[in-house]
């Protein structure tokens, strides 16, 4: 009914113009087009390596403020949060595939834009609303669904990969996370507070 649909449908219709933006981006559609210099995907995959970290540590934050009222969201984070475990794993697996060792990766200080982003998600879980990791999990999902994919395929092709090495974290993502999208359109649907 149109009032199932009621939440998910203003995430996708709140954040299409940014989306939108975000697609038309010279630098983003430059990489899914051409990839990335060796340099900058090193790079954008040391960055990667933070927001994958604090992945599940910022849904338990949520998960651990939400009241039983919001509990199919809480189990949702839990599962959710089983299946990501680890996966900062493959960053790193890719990342040594391109000759960044996993000391100088775990040693790589993230840039202040990673910091705020993830900074944010730990002030939204525990001061806006612990929902609000829905919106974290959206945004994730879709870049990966639609990148992830065409994005894997660009790096092989200019940095010569071979197979998974290099693009494992990206290339799995872009299959997973169709999956997951159709689950957060799920869960996301059964939230009717005007908070949330």
């Amino acid at each position: 009914s149109d009032a199932d649909m009621k939440f998910f449908l203003a995430l996708v219709t709140q954040t299409d113009e940014a989306r939108r933006a975000f697609e038309n981006h010279p630098v983003v559609m430059d990489a899914v087009a051409q990839g990335l210099s060796q340099e900058r995907y090193q790079k954008f995959l040391l960055e990667l390596y933070h927001l994958v970290w604090h992945f599940n540590t910022v849904s338990a934050a949520a998960t651990s403020r939400l009241a039983d009222s919001h509990r199919q969201v809480r189990y949702f984070l839990y599962q959710h949060m089983q299946e990501e475990k680890g996966h900062e794993d493959w960053v790193l697996n890719d990342l040594a595939a391109l000759s960044v060792s996993r000391d100088t990766a775990l040693a790589y200080a993230p840039s202040p834009h990673t910091l705020a982003l993830t900074g944010y998600n730990y002030w939204a879980a525990d001061r806006k609303h612990p929902c609000s990791v829905l919106g974290m999990l959206y945004v994730l999902e879709v870049i990966a669904s639609v990148y992830g994919g065409p994005l894997a395929n660009a790096q092989k092709e200019r940095l010569l990969l071979q197979g998974e090495l290099g693009v494992s974290f990206i290339n799995s993502h872009a299959t997973l996370d169709a999956e997951h999208m159709r689950e957060l359109r799920e869960i996301a649907n059964t939230l009717d507070d005007a908070e949330s």
